[in-house]
């Protein structure tokens, strides 16, 4: 069975042929931040997403008839459970639409995976989606009567590190306490207690560290006085695709970035280390949330291969809990490897139907 498993990211696209459990072809796109700005809306991406696909197909000398399911990563739709989730029409709209609330390029995996299916009448799955709910009570409200904090981060990336981190270290992921890190073009900082995602940065929501590709958290009074003079649309780009490192520099390349640092430019430097500081200040409140309980802080995603961004946040978070590092994603083979053994009848297969799994508190009007 050959799977095509389609991953869109802020900065690339990562595309992956399995037969089986075994990784034919794998390749990431990196695609800078002001190459994707030009599209606009997210959903006019999809084109070109699409061309990207089939020119890796083509050099590999890959027929699209020749595969037998496509998978996507996703996002944008309601919020779900985790696990997997065979794509239909109404979870197909519901993305497109962006009902979940978040505009994220992770949204275009369940788009390009059912259209390329549809076209080939083959069927299309997700896993753990960007939007899986699984906050806890205290981590939904906010200071607004009738507004509640939304659950979106990089959850397929860091329940995979997570599960291969404990099961490398004869641990039950469901009977642990992590703090995971997915540190790349976006960055989210998530409380693991017990397989429960329970509280963490609302990753593309304008919510925790600044990243290369967006502004992170804001103070409101600030945020309103550049929305009056520039107004919503710039920002609304600036939460996922324009902010951070593009802000500063044009660019969302954190190694042009880094170079700089490397060679001394202040302002490069000041705009480095802010970023990963931010990063220690997530850390630290997510340790709170686990009282202090931690099993140990993960650190994933593209720009951990940074060694001097693993030794910055052991300095201010090691006495937290002992960290490891796991640098890039699991995506890719997670969601080969689990489709599989759902298609094999080995896990359920979800169903979308757009209700999500908190609806609000009934004793709270």
């Amino acid at each position: 069975m050959k799977l095509l498993i389609i991953n869109p990211g802020s900065t690339s696209t990562k595309i992956s042929v399995y037969e089986d459990e075994n990784k034919l072809y794998e390749e990431s796109v990196f695609h800078d931040a002001p190459v994707l700005i030009q599209y606009g809306h997210v959903n006019n991406q999809v084109p070109f997403r699409k061309g990207v696909i089939r020119d890796f197909l083509r050099r590999h000398e890959i027929d699209l008839k020749d595969i037998d399911v496509f998978v996507g990563r996703g996002g944008s739709a309601m919020p779900v459970r985790s696990g997997v989730i065979e794509i239909n029409e109404m979870l197909y709209e519901d993305t497109k639409d962006a009902r979940g609330g978040s505009e994220h390029p992770a949204k275009l995996g369940v788009m390009l995976a059912y259209e390329l299916a549809k076209e080939n009448e083959k069927r299309s799955f997700t896993m753990d989606p960007t939007n899986v709910d699984e906050l806890c009570d205290e981590a939904r409200l906010t200071g607004m009567r009738g507004i509640y904090r939304n659950a979106q981060a990089h959850v397929l990336n860091q329940k995979a590190v997570a599960r291969k981190h404990c099961e490398s270290h004869g641990l039950d992921y469901e009977n642990c306490n992590l703090i995971v890190c997915h540190i790349d073009g976006g960055i989210t900082v998530h409380a693991h207690e017990k397989g429960k995602m329970i509280d963490g940065n609302v990753g593309s929501g304008g919510d925790g560290p600044f990243t290369p590709t967006r502004i992170g958290s804001v103070p409101v009074l600030k945020l309103l006085d550049h929305i009056d003079k520039y107004g919503t649309k710039e920002v609304r780009a600036m939460t996922s695709r324009s902010g951070g490192f593009v802000s500063y520099f044009g660019t969302s390349d954190f190694k042009k970035v880094y170079d700089l640092v490397e060679k001394g430019d202040l302002k490069a430097d000041l705009v480095y280390r802010s970023m990963v500081y931010q990063i220690c200040k997530e850390i630290g409140a997510m340790s709170t949330v686990l009282k202090g309980k931690v099993d140990a802080i993960l650190l994933t995603g593209g720009l951990m291969i940074y060694e001097d961004i693993y030794l910055k946040i052991k300095e201010r978070c090691g006495w937290i809990a002992d960290i490891y590092v796991y640098p890039g994603e699991m995506e890719q083979e997670a969601l080969a490897l689990e489709i599989l053994r759902a298609l094999r009848g080995e896990r359920q297969i979800l169903k979308y139907n757009g209700v999500p799994p908190f609806k609000g508190f009934k004793f709270i009007a």
